[in-house]
């Protein structure tokens, strides 16, 4: 048996301005409209605070709300109301739309149309109560449309392998020279820099034009052969994480924002201010050396703040 739970509300008819607020509120909520004034949501504890935070909102906008529990045997449907296939389609139309005008070209636009979609694919999916196959397809979608975009942009981005993690001693790759592409992006400098921090402090770069040259005494990391690179669904930040059992709460915060910057999935909340530092960082310096200095302190930041935050 699944419990629901009813909100009942009224709101002075001159007050279009709260009438509006608590509309889209109860409309991000996800939900659905029993008739006018009239809302029902599963009972959970997230619907149950979102309810709340509108029946103080109402209130105290001089309305009325009442929120109610009503036990459900299922006679009376109502986990049809929350059917989200519909809303799951429109978003799969516009992601199969965005996939087929993606070229070499528009790679960086595709990017961010990327981005925007899989926002309003996590808005949707917090509100799909009762998981559809339509969701699993459109993640999917996306997914692929994340992954080609980011090839389309950088074709030398290295594809996964499959294969295990070992674990490894960091002891036996002190004071070596590892070896990545030119002009790193986010991926490789934060790899660098976990290299620097945490595995070799006294590492050596260097940055190949291609991975061709890769001299057969370095530590090549983040292109296809390379000795560290995409495992799985793990970015190279993350396969070095792994493989040297970097466990910090901080490199874990650190490891999803890598992560979201150089493969999509599901962004968070500094993603965007710190790909914008980044970017501009990449754009006012030419040599790698130096980009690597300026963005180790970016992510020295991250990491203590992250850090500090796991603790407190």
């Amino acid at each position: 048996m699944k419990n629901w739970m009813l909100f009942v509300t009224t709101l002075p008819t001159e007050n279009a301005t709260a009438r509006m607020r608590a509309w889209r509120a109860l409309k991000a909520s996800g939900a659905a409209v029993l008739r006018d004034g009239v809302y029902l949501l599963p009972e959970t504890e997230p619907c149950r605070g979102a309810l709340e935070a509108i029946r103080g909102d109402v209130e105290a906008s001089g309305g009325t709300a009442y929120l109610l529990r009503v036990e459900d045997d299922a006679k009376y449907g109502f986990t049809a109301l929350f059917d989200r296939t519909a809303e799951f389609a429109a978003l799969f139309a516009d992601i199969e739309a965005a996939h087929a005008a993606l070229t070499s070209d528009s790679a960086a636009d595709t990017l961010k149309q990327a981005r925007k979609l899989r926002k309003a694919f996590s808005q949707l999916t917090e509100i799909d109560f009762f998981p559809c196959e339509a969701q699993r397809q459109t993640g999917a979608a996306l997914l692929e449309l994340e992954v080609d975009a980011n090839r389309a942009l950088s074709p030398d981005e290295p594809r996964p392998v499959a294969t295990a993690i070992p674990l490894l001693d960091a002891a036996d790759f002190r004071g070596r020279l590892w070896a990545t592409r030119r002009r790193p992006w986010v991926d490789r400098l934060a790899s660098a820099w976990l290299i620097r921090r945490f595995v070799d402090a006294d590492a050596r770069f260097l940055w190949l034009t291609s991975p061709t040259d890769c001299p057969p005494d370095a530590l090549g990391f983040d292109f296809d052969g390379a000795r560290f690179t995409h495992v799985g669904a793990k970015v190279t930040f993350e396969t070095l994480i792994a493989s040297f059992g970097l466990d910090r709460r901080g490199l874990k915060r650190l490891a999803a924002l890598v992560h979201y910057l150089d493969a999509g999935g599901v962004p968070p909340p500094e993603a965007s201010g710190v790909e914008r530092v980044l970017a501009g960082l990449r754009e006012a310096i030419a040599d790698d050396d130096a980009l690597l200095t300026a963005a180790g302190g970016v992510f020295d930041g991250l990491f203590t703040a992250f850090d500090k935050d796991s603790h407190e």
